[in-house]
């Protein structure tokens, strides 16, 4: 489904082991390909977001402010 832009939204199913597969568009869009590691995130409230690996470390700098004394 598409949405405004740079905002997407797709439907997976959960297999009898718990997986999921993501779909290709999706794995296109954000550069996933077999073996990347992704973090996923859980909020019991808001549900779960699913993040690239190489993001997160991203991500967490942003979070730790280690952005500002790097520069």
């Amino acid at each position: 489904m598409k949405g405004p832009e740079g905002k997407h939204a797709w439907t997976a199913k959960v297999g009898e082991k718990g997986q999921i597969v993501i779909p290709k568009e999706a794995r296109d869009i954000f550069g996933i390909a077999p073996g990347d590691t992704l973090l996923l995130l859980g909020d019991e409230e808001q549900g779960i977001a699913i993040v690239k690996g190489s993001k997160f470390a991203e991500l967490f700098s942003q979070v730790l402010g280690l952005q500002d004394k790097e520069s």
